[in-house]
């Protein structure tokens, strides 16, 4: 047996979605359908918290659907298909961030309500009623979160988002990102001590107008599992 289909089924017994993809590559349309829809909301959300637009994430994920069934005959498994997927949507991505190169960018201000980002996406279906107190200042928190992310360079947003939204190991980013492991450490680092001096301002704006809990309340701890980069200690300590 060639060692390029050893090195298949090896990652397919690993990997239920390689397993998958190789089904995929065979023709099966019930398997692409199946990958969609394991991922098309995990792809959104990432691709969102890249771009910043829904639209074009929307548009971003649909190519990147595409092109993996395009090249589906040229597919032999080297890794998890997660990171086989991710990598074409950071080169997607890529060529985003180029092209808004060419654009200026609008001042970040944390304290400004005016300059926040589009909702993120589990926002994206909320009725149009106005909500309750609380999923207003969930949403604030988003979209100040957002803008914030929007901040970073590409690679440091690209492991940020990877790293809290899709709980990928250092490795696996490392591989997607073309870069070594210890690289991604020190990626991860800058970006999220960055993170925490853009986010310090709005920080200390909701402690001291009382919407915020305090670091030490059991309400910020919940609101840190939610937004875990959002949610800096006034000290500038990371968040627990």
């Amino acid at each position: 047996m060639p060692a390029q289909s050893q090195t298949s089924i090896q990652m397919a017994l690993r990997d239920p979605d390689v397993a998958l993809m190789l089904r995929v590559r065979d023709d099966d349309p019930s398997a692409f359908e199946e990958l969609v829809r394991r991922y098309q909301d995990r792809l959104l959300t990432v691709m969102f918290h890249l771009v910043g637009s829904r639209e074009e994430a929307e548009d971003l994920a649909q190519e990147v659907f595409l092109r993996v069934y395009r090249h589906r005959k040229e597919y032999h498994p080297q890794a998890k298909f997660s990171t086989w997927l991710f990598t074409i949507a950071h080169h997607l991505a890529q060529n985003v961030y180029r092209r808004r190169q060419r654009k200026p960018e609008a001042h970040f201000d944390p304290t400004d309500s005016t300059t926040l980002a589009q909702q993120p996406l589990e926002n994206w279906h909320a009725s149009v009623m106005p909500p309750p107190d609380h999923q207003l200042r969930q949403q604030e928190l988003s979209q100040v979160v957002q803008q914030a992310l929007n901040r970073l360079n590409e690679r440091q947003r690209l492991a940020v988002v990877l790293n809290k939204f899709e709980d990928m190991s250092y490795q696996e980013i490392a591989e997607i990102l073309g870069i070594s492991v210890k690289a991604v450490k020190s990626l991860l680092s800058r970006a999220r001590a960055q993170l925490r001096e853009l986010l310090a301002p709005y920080v200390q704006m909701q402690l001291r107008s009382g919407t915020l809990p305090r670091p030490d309340s059991p309400a910020r701890n919940d609101a840190v599992k939610q937004h875990p980069v959002s949610c800096p200690n006034p000290s500038g300590d990371a968040a627990p």
